[in-house]
């Protein structure tokens, strides 16, 4: 499926119906006077907030959306039927912007969230409407009112707890795939991930959900590279985590690099706490690693925390540190529903299924004396706790 995160589309509630100029006129009724019933009302436009979905595609190839219109009053004092509303599903997160793209007319951010956008128009008034003890005829009736009408803009941005930015080939794609379920695509050329990529992460019984979007290079605040719009998927983020390439000759130019850019966008992303680590510690020589986590950590003014995705190096106590930023944040702000609850991608199977494999582990290591060698082969201890040589007592091998 296609990634979209903006659309403009066109709305339009539905005309009220007109109302209706009726008289009864029936055999052995000696005053039978107006009966005209009044218009129905024209249908609402409604959007409605659904957690199964990602994108905006499906408004990419469908901009028109209309109401439909009241049905017109009848004789007998009828009153026409309300016309059929439309609804429009959106993704949880998105915004709903004016023409101008700046007026915000409403922002979804919970499952199940509906607003009436545009309200339908009233149905006119039938002739029994004017009827009067001195107009016991009147031969008035009235058209419906019009809808409404406009185009509006929808915006997604992604609810996610943590955010992941960084240079191209900094590594954000393979530690999304590292840490959660997702599988972006992974390659060795700049800006391999051109829309953003959510993942759950689960930390023992604690879930949160990362986002990554694509890479920022200088310039990016005036269309360099792809551009800084998707920077709008993180303004909801509790915490961002910078990952800098260990491999870059001036680690401490990338990381001055991209939060000039997070200050030239503004939205407040330059403010939010901020996590920093050297990725790609699998490459590097351990003095290498020194060296540069020293200039890092001069240039960003603040502890930084060596990192490989490939092999798994750090993966931990970078979490934990994004976990401790998010729990201060969601008891700081309680009634903020959390991310992964929001998005309705909390995976219950994940803790449960990591419990069970503990157990199990576990229970392996009780009842089996012996342990893996450097090799990967297993080693029987003999009944002293010392290790086994593996041959019988005859000499030969088991």
């Amino acid at each position: 499926m296609k990634f979209l995160d903006q659309a403009k589309i066109f709305v339009k509630s539905g005309d009220g119906g007109a109302g209706c100029c009726s008289f009864r006129r029936e055999k052995y009724i000696e005053f039978g006077g107006p009966d005209g019933g009044d218009g129905g009302r024209g249908g609402d436009v409604i959007l409605e907030c659904v957690a199964n979905l990602n994108t905006l595609i499906d408004y990419r190839y469908q901009q028109h959306f209309k109401a439909q219109k009241g049905n017109h009053g009848q004789g007998r004092n009828k009153t026409g039927g309300k016309g059929d509303d439309v609804t429009l599903k959106v993704p949880v997160g998105t915004q709903i912007l004016d023409e101008d793209r700046e007026t915000v007319l409403a922002d979804l951010t919970q499952p199940g969230q509906r607003i009436v956008l545009l309200t339908g128009g009233d149905g006119g008034f039938g002739n029994l409407h004017f009827k009067t003890s001195t107009n016991q005829a009147p031969r008035r009736s009235d058209e419906g009112w019009p809808g409404e009408e406009r185009w509006i803009w929808l915006k997604l941005k992604m609810i996610a707890d943590a955010g992941l930015v960084g240079l191209p080939n900094a590594g954000k794609s393979t530690f999304l795939a590292a840490v959660t379920r997702a599988r972006p695509k992974i390659a060795d050329y700049p800006f391999t991930t051109l829309h953003p990529n959510l993942g759950v992460v689960t930390l023992g019984d604690e879930e949160f959900v990362i986002a990554d979007i694509p890479g920022l290079i200088e310039g990016a605040h005036e269309g360099a590279g792809i551009g800084d719009r998707f920077l709008g998927h993180i303004e909801r983020c509790r915490v961002l985590l910078h990952l800098i390439d260990g491999t870059a000759d001036d680690v401490a130019d990338s990381y001055r690099i991209v939060r000039g850019e997070l200050a030239a966008y503004g939205g407040g992303l330059a403010e939010k706490p901020e996590v920093v680590a050297l990725n790609k510690c699998d490459s590097l020589m351990p003095e290498e690693i020194e060296d540069k986590l020293a200039a890092l950590s001069a240039a960003c003014g603040a502890e930084v925390l060596p990192l490989s995705g490939v092999s798994g190096i750090g993966l931990k106590p970078v979490l934990s540190r994004l976990f401790l930023h998010i729990r201060d944040a969601r008891e700081a702000e309680p009634g903020i529903l959390a991310a992964s609850g929001a998005i309705g991608a909390a995976k219950r199977a994940t803790p449960l299924f990591a419990t069970a494999l503990a157990a199990a582990e576990a229970e392996d290591d009780e009842e089996d004396d012996g342990h893996y060698g450097p090799d990967g082969e297993w080693i029987w201890d003999d009944e002293d706790g010392d290790e086994d040589d593996g041959e019988d007592e005859d000499g030969s091998d088991r």
